[in-house]
């Protein structure tokens, strides 16, 4: 595989004469460049204006490889040849590199360029490409690459600092400036023009405005910060002074790898070009693998363009509901110049956002901190004068309990996760999560899969009180902006949530009828549940101590919630399965699946106790199962006296019931089957709870907490 080089524009805020004077006392050897142990001159030839200057060197190197290596190999020193072209008329150096040993096992080629800067002729760019092909290596050739690599990168480095440690030496001398090149006097009666210290104002690309400089050495026609980088004309040629003072210090090879991810983007992608920290985020994201970066960012770019997130900030309003209920917002920023973001999530009504406003706007909601959050770090980087890519998020657990564990909103959760991992990588600095309760483990085993190991070191974990104490909260912002909620005398504008009033739930019919065009499939299916025949789900546990859960909204008339158990399989068309564990119930026309012959107690037998749920009620809860076999969801029409299930019509009755629309209710319901040997240990986290969030099943808490215990005893 061909490793290759390309460097970002090095600036020299020198004149084009005077570096070419510091750069060729590296000749015929240089003591800051040890591995370069000597060069001698091969050929020579000047053009007959004395302008153009072609000179051919050999060049001896002493790699820092293995003696066995070198040994193997049969070498001590590699040869370079080496041709630099010298056009003093237009002011550029050609550096054109190439290896003689091995030349048939690995193929070098290096070029280098020295030009004068297009915005201020004063100043020299230095640009380098490079490109290293190993074909065999007597079985070296892994070895053989990270070697050169290694030493290349480090000779890269080291080149700025030789050109400027020669230009000190000639400072020291007193050579400052050196005239330019004029051409030979063509006539014995011309008179010779004096050249004076200073740009040529005969070169009729000069300028008053480009020479004159303000109080800081800064020419007037340097870029501004927002187009600085795009000095070289072609957009891709970023500047070195650049991406240290706004994207940071990088290595050499990791230079390179932006600058080559850039450029192909500037060459291939049609759409809008995504500015240079975001392009790095990608590739740190993938260790600076080039071409993992370059697939991740080509999903997010496609993302981005389909859902119009680029105009979020500008085109989406934020409902006035999540501006009473949503507990976050940005705060300040920490020690290290990073924007800080609050959550409060223990005071937020997680469930009551999903239902009053559904998935895709509480993705938006995300999507627009995101977008927020990017801003506010380029704002940043201008004001502190540093690199600033990522921000630091600070969530107050205090309060959160087993209602947040709902699992459609875990569920929803973990998509949200799934979409900001994939297209803002590497943008959060730092996570501190405070007063965390007994229930957050369980929390943590379900997000956590999903988080990057990266991301996940970057959070610091505090129980109780830990936060104010050394190590604390102290040691990553100021005090004067502790927000008051946990001790500081800060006030902070966050929003103090609470609960969402059912009246602001959207109805079943809104439910069903929604368009998620961000997340997939929605987490709630409806159904009908008629007078004379009940809505029944099967699911098939093949394990013992498989967790079945349940969540369900009763949003029109009464029914009743009951679960049966059988070892034999109910005799229903197998399709639209939910999942791997089940065989689901079919169609508007509800077919039963407990067969009229069965007999209760014999048959079939009832795990979980009846549960009369009324209109606008909210159920969850969980079972953990017994045995394997068929365990049957049942929902019934409730009219007193209620009826039994031996005593429930069946099929035959059906389409006399759908013409009664007054012995109709509704519900909405999700489900899940939760693998035992995945939730062993914290199987507390299913349990069913009563909270202000919900109505949850007092039977089906006895029912399932003393499997629940012996579970977590084992």
């Amino acid at each position: 595989m061909v490793q290759e080089y390309q460097s970002p524009v090095r600036v020299y805020k020198h004149p084009f004469e005077l570096i070419m004077a510091a750069y060729m006392r590296r000749f015929p050897k240089c003591p800051l460049i040890p591995v370069f142990v000597d060069s001698e001159v091969i050929g020579e030839n000047h053009s007959d204006d004395g302008a153009v200057s072609v000179t051919e060197r050999r060049c001896v190197i002493d790699i820092e490889a293995p003696r066995l290596l070198k040994r193997i190999a049969g070498v001590d020193y590699l040869y370079f040849l080496q041709k630099n072209t010298l056009n003093r008329r237009d002011r550029t150096l050609q550096i054109e590199v190439h290896n003689e040993t091995f030349s048939s096992r690995v193929v070098v080629r290096e070029c280098c360029n020295y030009t004068v800067h297009p915005e201020n002729e004063d100043w020299t760019c230095f640009e380098q490409t490079a490109s290293l092909d190993i074909k065999s290596f007597f079985g070296f050739e892994s070895t053989a690459e990270k070697i050169a690599m290694k030493q290349y990168a480090s000779s890269i480095k080291k080149g700025k600092e030789i050109i400027e440690y020669y230009l000190r030496e000639l400072e020291e001398e007193g050579v400052t400036y050196i005239p330019r090149w004029t051409p030979p006097v063509v006539s014995s009666t011309a008179m010779a023009v004096p050249v004076k210290a200073g740009p040529d104002s005969r070169d009729p690309t000069y300028t008053s405005e480009q020479v004159v400089g303000t109080p800081d050495g800064r020419s007037k026609r340097e870029l501004s910060p927002q187009h600085e980088g795009k000095s070289m004309n072609l957009p891709y040629k970023l500047d070195a002074d650049y991406i240290r003072r706004y994207l940071g210090e990088l290595t050499p090879l990791q230079e390179s790898c932006l600058i080559r991810l850039r450029q192909w983007l500037q060459e291939t992608h049609k759409g809008k070009i995504p500015k240079d920290q975001h392009v790095l985020r990608f590739l740190r994201a993938r260790d600076f693998s080039l071409d993992k970066a370059r697939e991740l960012l080509c999903h997010s770019l496609t993302w981005r363009k389909q859902h119009k997130v680029d105009f979020l900030l500008d085109t989406w309003e934020r409902p006035q509901l999540l501006q009473d209920y949503y507990s976050g917002g940005w705060h300040h920023h920490d020690k290290d110049g990073r924007p800080l973001y609050v959550l409060r999530l223990g005071q937020m009504d997680t469930k009551g956002l999903v239902r009053a406003l559904g998935e895709e706007v509480l993705l938006r909601q995300i999507l627009s901190i995101n977008e927020e959050g990017l801003r506010r770090c380029e704002e940043n980087t201008r004001f502190f004068g540093r690199p600033i890519s990522c921000w630091t998020c600070l969530v107050d657990m205090e309060g959160l309990n087993m209602r947040h564990l709902w699992r459609p909103g875990v569920k929803a959760l973990l998509r949200i996760i799934e979409v900001v991992e994939a297209n803002y990588p590497e943008t959060l600095g730092r996570l501190l999560i405070l007063r965390v309760p007994r229930v957050f483990p369980v929390l943590w085993t379900l997000v956590s899969p999903l988080i990057d190991e990266n991301t996940r070191k970057k959070f610091l974990i505090f129980a109780g009180n830990d936060y104010q104490g050394p190590g604390g909260l102290v040691d990553y912002m100021d005090k004067e902006i502790i927000p008051d909620f946990l001790g500081g005398e800060c006030m902070c504008e966050v929003p103090e949530g609470g609960l969402v009033p059912k009246s602001l739930y959207r109805t079943a019919e809104e439910m069903e009828s929604e368009e998620n065009h961000l997340l997939t499939d929605s987490i709630y299916k409806s159904a009908s549940i008629f007078k004379a025949a009940p809505f029944e789900m099967v699911i098939e546990i093949t394990e013992a101590s498989s967790v079945i859960t349940w969540d369900f909204d009763v949003s029109k008339g009464d029914v009743i919630f009951t679960i049966y158990h059988s070892r034999r399989a109910p005799q229903v068309p197998k399709k639209d399965t939910l999942g791997a564990h089940t065989l689901p119930s079919l169609g508007t026309v509800n077919i039963q699946v407990i067969d009229k012959s069965w007999i209760l107690g014999k048959d079939y037998s009832m795990v979980e106790r009846a549960l009369t749920c009324s209109e606008g009620e909210s159920i969850q809860g969980s079972h953990v199962t017994r045995w394997p076999g068929f365990y049957i969801l049942q929902w019934r029409f409730h009219s007193p006296p209620a009826g039994t299930a031996s005593n429930i019509s069946r099929v035959d009755d059906v389409l006399a019931s759908l013409q009664v629309s007054s012995h109709k209710c509704k519900i909405m319901y999700y489900t899940e089957v939760l693998a035992s040997h995945d939730f062993r240990g914290s199987m507390t986290s299913l349990e069913s709870c009563h909270s202000g969030f919900s109505q949850l099943s007092a039977a089906t808490t006895a029912s399932s907490q003393s499997q629940t215990s012996s579970s977590i005893s084992r």
